[in-house]
């Protein structure tokens, strides 16, 4: 899938581009409904000879607004990051991505300018397909009888694509949202067609996991952790989840590791960490250290994880994150996260190895 990120980058490329099927949102999380749609797009795609283009923002739009009117409660909790959106778009099919920036121009562009300069002059838009819920332009004026409209008059095809629905329940980044403020993790993974998941590279943190775990059982790696950091201030989901772990083994083959993981802001410790009290997801693998370091033999440093693209699946919340009165309660916490963890991969059939 080719990126193409910023309205400059575009308009340098855009007369080498040609033409494309279109779709525009904002795809966090990209679940079924977005999925439905993206096929239909590809379909379309092909049987008018174009290639399919997602066009995306970033920041989502409602973030800029919760920023320029210091309103942070306007800004939607969020689902993905853009490393998992662009990857899941890529698993649906789609042949370009265009990212602009919602930024003071975008959003005071007028409805129609934003056909003429973006969509036709920028994109060389053919077809275009929305969701029934689309809107755009300066103070979300523009709606689908406009679009249809302009389609009309300047010589490319609009279509919609009415709501999606499981069990009576339409599908929405919103429904994924409230279920994983909820913890409903099952359906959560009914609404995106897949576990929730996220991925990125492993970071450094305070290194204070191994050395709670060898305080309490005297082991070398303690309850060393692999870091993400997700790159948004307010993420849908919180708490202390299990999980499991894909991509630390080089072999594509090789089964996931199972862990428990905390996702959220760490309140038991100083926040000026090595991460800048930034949204972190602290993974441990209950299988630490003797699958973790046959899993990292090839690591450039042996043993270390450092660098390393991971995705972490959340299939199960055990609770919130919880505030420790100090090191000791936290390492007895951890602890009790680990066994329940366990017990329930064991009440699954799959406990760990």
């Amino acid at each position: 899938m080719k990126i193409i990120q910023g309205m400059a980058n575009l308009l340098r490329q855009a007369r080498s581009l040609g033409g494309c099927a279109l779709t525009i949102g904002n795809f966090d999380g990209v679940h079924r409904g977005h999925q439905a749609m993206l096929a239909l797009l590809g379909n379309e795609a092909r049987h008018r000879g174009l290639p399919s283009c997602a066009l995306t923002f970033e920041p989502h739009p409602r973030d800029y607004f919760a920023q320029k009117y210091r309103q942070p409660d306007l800004a939607p909790a969020r689902i993905a990051t853009l490393r998992d959106k662009l990857h899941e778009l890529r698993r649906c099919g789609m042949e370009r991505c265009v990212i602009l920036p919602f930024d003071e121009r975008l959003a005071a562009l007028p409805a129609q300018a934003f056909i003429d300069q973006v969509l036709i002059g920028a994109l060389g838009a053919r077809y275009v397909l929305v969701g029934d819920d689309f809107r755009f332009g300066a103070q979300r004026r523009g709606d689908y009888a406009l679009l249809d409209a302009a389609g009309s008059a300047q010589g490319f095809d609009v279509a919609r694509m009415m709501s999606y629905e499981v069990h009576g329940l339409r599908v929405s980044s919103s429904e994924v949202r409230e279920a994983l403020a909820a913890g409903r993790m099952a359906d959560v993974a009914a609404l995106l067609g897949r576990p929730y998941a996220i991925s990125g590279h492993v970071v450094h943190g305070r290194k204070l996991g191994r050395a709670l775990g060898a305080s309490a059982s005297g082991a070398d790696d303690g309850f060393r952790t692999l870091n993400l950091r997700f790159d948004h201030w307010k993420p849908a989901a919180s708490g202390i989840f299990v999980v499991q772990v894909h991509g630390l083994d080089p072999d594509p083959a090789a089964p996931p590791l199972p862990g428990v993981a905390n996702l959220g802001v760490r309140p038991s410790l100083d926040p000026d960490d090595a991460n800048g009290g930034r949204v972190l997801l602290e993974t441990h693998c209950l299988a630490w250290p003797e699958r973790v370091q046959q899993a990292l033999r090839g690591a450039t440093t042996p043993g270390e994880a450092y660098g390393k693209i991971i995705r972490v699946e959340l299939l199960h919340k055990l609770h919130d994150e919880l505030r420790y009165d100090g090191l000791e309660a936290l390492t007895r916490g951890i602890a009790q996260d680990c066994a329940d963890a366990r017990a329930w991969f064991a009440a699954r059939s799959a406990a760990p190895t």
